[in-house]
């Protein structure tokens, strides 16, 4: 469907990526004729492109709806004084009052007094220069993003597990291919729904499907065995499955022994959960736990891949890890067509961590707190590592100290005051601010109570690299011209930096921070320099760790090609001479901790760190449907997806129906200890009796986050989205 926008560049057709999830999937875009004479641009088909190979959902094929400068912000907004309004201005005027707005705060008190909030849709460029703006202009350790709300479990996981976090360490073609896949907490068919064809080649090829949801969705619908644990108790099903594995002599001690460490505690710990207790625990019962664990293991390769059911939990960490010890303990890990996965959620949430945003890390996946790493990235920097800021808050810590601690906010790309958990507390604390800029495309719920809006190119109207979901670095390209009254982010902090007296070191020109960042990346886990914006064009992407001229350090000691066709290609050794190919997967001759072996980590279920009581009988669960994204904030200004999901809903089983009352349509009201949410009644035998949903993608009464338990996990730091206890309540239908 084609949309107005601004002027298109004289290229007929020019390919991109749509600006949505971790797929990153493959679009042309070219000029189309309008009505009146309007200039239009349309989405067209990159069936070339290996990851969806044309496909692609309601979402990206809509997204040039947001384009149209009758959506979108196109000139600076300021808060005045005698009104209170947010009112157009000049963008000198705006960014003057931004740049005297942070450093105020600054001189009055400290640093650390302004804090940065960035996004997971960032491009790799902009996420750099952001964290290097704060660290480097602003001096303050208050940075994260809200790619902490997105698979920091998994992460904090895989690096104990593996020594590296990359969300899938194979292609998600290999998918396909494997015998056996264990989906845990994901409805792919909604979030990301081009990669479903990679389920249904997998069950044409012989493969089985398992999937562990609490509700019957689109996915689960597609497999072999579908289990329905109670929300928060995916840690005692991993240990369960684990339990059995070792009951029924299906260990691979000969992986164990060559590959792993850590063993013996990791099984003491799995055998304290046997399948009665499990069942009790999970409502489960054993025979499915017994059939789940033979068909994952029965198959000559399996897969685990988690997503945010079990991540977004105070013990998001300790249940990966405990998946993880399922893949290790069978030797489903470090072979080919094998292996533990996370499918990411947000665009770029992978890159947007690897490069900066996240509080305790550095560009190349360095740690903040380490001399080396402080001393490389500086280096490149040109500053003394002295000055650099310590590791700050995470992105729910950050929130919640807004008003206080933190006085000023500068937010690029994200819209907490939806996305949030306790959403209305980090409204409040948002509201409480001496200060804040966002810098976005859309006025969001977020960006209208700001003092000063910033307006933002989007996807297609700048050039810039994402990470996919598999390591896979492309390039997003411009393709249309944007309004004369918006900037990009890079030109936003280039012309702040100047004003706070730095008038080098922030390039406008996404490629000349592309290769700063490969330099600054260079020899860390993440290693871009060998990359190059011309080897993605060319390759259709290019998987990290890839260093310049020489083997990956800590991943595999043989990397494949860029996409290696087959599991047998993945061992082959490098082309000489040539440049490294990239590192589609990881960790098969070693793993990237320092003695190569992969680490068990013993794990024991808990709680939730909130369950149901006689006040709150109810668990809650959040998650996304398949024509809105995350906050909604772009989705919802597109009408072709308002018509297919108009607004929030509350889904609930027959049983708890009939309990409440209630009918299809009628309003329920749904509250926990935080708060209360209002959305009509959507009656489903798809849900557990014991549990209701909300989507979580829109503001006001039917916040779903206003709900929602900010517990944090002790490692990642994550948010507990996915489970809290609340009562739900029938209310009369407004008359008409």
């Amino acid at each position: 469907m084609p949309h107005v926008t601004g002027a298109m560049t004289p290229d007929p057709a020019v390919d991109t990526h749509c600006p949505y999830c971790s797929l990153q999937c493959g679009m042309a875009l070219r000029p189309a004729p309008g009505e009146g004479g309007a200039e239009v641009v349309e989405v067209v088909e990159r069936t070339a492109f290996p990851v969806n190979r044309g496909a692609l959902c309601g979402k990206g094929r809509t997204a040039p709806a947001v384009l149209s400068s009758q959506v979108r912000l196109t000139e600076p907004l300021v808060r005045r004084p005698d009104t209170g309004r947010l009112e157009p201005a000049t963008w000198e005027e705006a960014l003057d009052r931004v740049a005297e707005g942070l450093a105020g705060t600054a001189q009055a008190h400290g640093q650390d007094a302004v804090g940065v909030f960035g996004g997971g849709g960032l491009t790799n460029e902009k996420a750099y220069a952001l964290g290097k703006f704060a660290r480097v202009v602003l001096g303050t350790s208050q940075i994260d993003y809200n790619g902490r709300f997105c698979m920091s479990s998994a992460a904090a996981a895989h690096n104990k597990a593996f020594g590296l976090d990359r969300g899938l360490p194979f292609p998600l073609a290999d998918v396909a291919r494997t015998g056996c896949v264990i989906l845990v907490g994901s409805n792919l068919a909604e979030t990301m729904p081009p990669a479903l064809r990679y389920l249904t080649e997998l069950k044409e090829s012989g493969g089985k499907l398992i999937v562990i949801d609490p509700r019957r969705t689109r996915t689960a619908e597609q497999a072999d065995l579908h289990l329905a644990p109670r929300p928060g108790t995916d840690l005692a099903l991993a240990l369960g499955l684990l339990h059995l594995v070792v009951a029924e002599g299906r260990v691979d001690e000969e992986f164990i022994a060559r590959r792993t460490n850590g063993w013996p505690e990791a099984r003491a710990a799995a055998m304290a959960h046997w399948p009665e207790m499990v069942e009790r625990i999970t409502g489960v019962p054993v025979p499915e736990l017994r059939a789940a664990m033979r068909m994952f293991c029965d198959a000559e390769t399996s897969m685990v891949l988690t997503a945010r059911g079990p991540e977004q939990q105070s013990k998001g960490t300790d249940t990966v890890g405990a998946w993880i010890n399922l893949c290790l303990a069978t030797g489903r890990a470090g072979r080919p067509l094998s292996g533990y996965g996370c499918l990411t959620g947000q665009g770029n949430g992978q890159g947007g961590r690897e490069h900066g945003q996240k509080a305790d890390q550095l560009p190349g996946y360095r740690k903040l707190d380490d001399p080396a790493a402080r001393a490389h990235v500086a280096g490149v920097w040109g500053v003394d590592p002295d000055t650099l800021p310590g590791p700050g808050r995470s992105a729910y810590e950050l929130l919640d100290a807004l008003g206080g601690d933190v006085r000023a906010l500068l937010l690029m790309g994200s819209n907490p005051v939806v996305s949030a958990p306790r959403a209305a507390h980090i409204e409040a604390r948002l509201r409480s601010l001496d200060f804040m800029a966002v810098a976005d495309v859309v006025l969001s719920e977020t960006a209208a109570l700001a003092d000063v809006v910033l307006p933002v190119t989007q996807w297609a109207e700048e050039t810039g690299t994402t990470t996919n979901l598999e390591g896979r670095v492309i390039l997003r390209r411009a393709a249309v011209t944007p309004p004369p009254g918006v900037r990009s982010d890079l030109e936003v902090l280039h012309g702040l930096a100047a004003r706070l007296g730095w008038e080098k070191g922030f390039p406008t020109d996404p490629e000349e921070v592309f290769d700063e960042l490969r330099r600054a990346s260079a020899g860390g886990a993440a290693d871009y320099s060998g990359i190059t914006y011309r080897r993605i064009a060319e390759e259709d992407g290019v998987f990290w760790p890839c260093p310049e001229g020489r083997e990956a350090d800590g991943a595999s000691a043989k990397p494949a090609a860029a996409e290696a066709g087959g599991a047998g290609q993945a061992q082959g050794a490098l082309a000489e001479p040539g440049p490294h190919p990239g590192t589609p997967r990881l960790f098969l001759d070693r793993f990237a901790t320092d003695d190569g072996r992969a680490r068990f980590v013993p794990v024991s279920h808990r709680p939730a760190a909130e369950e149901p009581d006689a006040e709150y009988p109810l668990f809650l669960t959040t998650g996304r449907v398949l024509s809105q994204y995350q906050s909604g904030a772009q989705t919802r200004r597109v009408e072709e997806l308002n018509r297919a999901a108009p607004g929030p809903f509350v889904q609930l089983h027959p049983r708890l129906a009939e309990r409440l009352g209630a009918a299809e349509g009628d309003p329920l009201a749904v509250v926990s200890r935080r708060g209360r949410a209002v959305a009509p009644a959507r009656i489903s035998r798809d849900i557990r009796p014991d549990t209701v949903f909300m989507p979580f993608h829109w503001a006001g009464e039917g916040r779903a986050n206003t709900l929602t338990n900010p517990a944090l996990d002790p490692v990642s730091r994550m948010p507990e989205f996915k489970v809290c206890a609340v009562r739900v309540e029938r209310m009369e239908r407004a008359p008409g």
